[in-house]
């Protein structure tokens, strides 16, 4: 990743760093509107997404701009990739392996201090299905919304952009996620956005009863614009490079001809 950002000649930013100290990067591409944020790899497991999100930037957009955010947890990624000895810190070891349950962490979702990231954001914060109050591998919500330095860079960073729309690619299924309480008129535009990446990618919209918390949720709920879960690849977790080519086929150019569309009509898109 270090190298993929040091590498890239396009407007590029560290929006911030992780519990270890990693660095959260961000790329920009295009130019114009809509603006919006693509971001990947909040869950440690489903690193494989980064990849996607690398290649997109590597592709470019042709109308509108983004940035590209391939890999927002990445102390749990390479938890999750490398195992324990990523981490090089005694204390810190002890608690992940306390907290894991043993030397398995192909399967973690969290971050470095046990947080699921994916939960962590303030919309209805805690009020989740499978929220846990604990550290665990999965699900446990943190002290306090943005109690972390991951989730907080990225809603520091989402408020200074002000984007019209974000993307957040997990793993797995072939599904989008775009529904979190939106009064009648913003789910109508809402759902028309998704119904269009829908058909871009192939994937159907769900809705996620019992999932509250997210990037995506805070995204509708704080700033009132559209946002979108897609869940890429099928299989078990964690999703190898063997599934990178099937996850490219549907998603590669999505965002780029999603951008595309949404400014050719712009018109069309109204916002409420």
């Amino acid at each position: 990743m270090e190298k993929f950002y040091a590498a890239y000649r396009g407007e590029k930013t560290i929006v911030g760093r992780s519990v270890l100290g990693n660095p959260v990067f961000a790329l920009h591409c295009g130019h114009g509107y809509p603006v919006g944020i693509i971001q990947a790899g909040m869950h440690a497991r489903e690193w494989i997404a980064a990849y996607l999100v690398m290649e997109q930037v590597r592709l470019g957009l042709r109308r509108g701009s983004a940035w590209f955010l391939p890999l927002t947890n990445p102390d749990g990624a390479l938890l999750s990739a490398c195992g324990i000895g990523s981490v090089t810190e005694e204390a810190r070891r002890k608690f992940l392996l306390g907290a894991n349950g043993g030397e398995d962490f192909s399967r973690w979702k969290a971050n470095a201090a046990a947080v699921d990231l994916n939960v962590n954001f303030d919309a209805r914060w805690g009020e989740g299905l499978y929220n846990v109050r604990f550290p665990a591998p999965a699900n446990y919500v943190g002290p306090a919304p943005f109690s972390e330095p991951e989730s907080r860079a990225l809603r520091d960073f989402t408020l200074s952009v002000r984007p019209q729309y974000t993307i957040s690619y997990h793993t797995m299924g072939g599904e989008i996620y775009w529904h979190f309480r939106q009064p009648f008129l913003r789910g109508l535009r809402d759902k028309r956005l998704a119904s269009l990446l829908s058909s871009l990618t192939g994937y159907p919209l769900k809705e996620a009863a019992g999932s509250v918390g997210g990037y995506k949720d805070w995204c509708v709920r704080a700033l009132k614009i559209p946002a979108f879960t897609v869940e890429v690849g099928e299989g078990e977790h964690p999703l190898g490079f063997a599934a990178l080519d099937g996850i490219l086929g549907h998603n590669l150019c999505s965002v780029r001809a999603f951008s595309a569309r949404w400014s050719e009509r712009r018109g069309c898109f109204p916002f409420f």
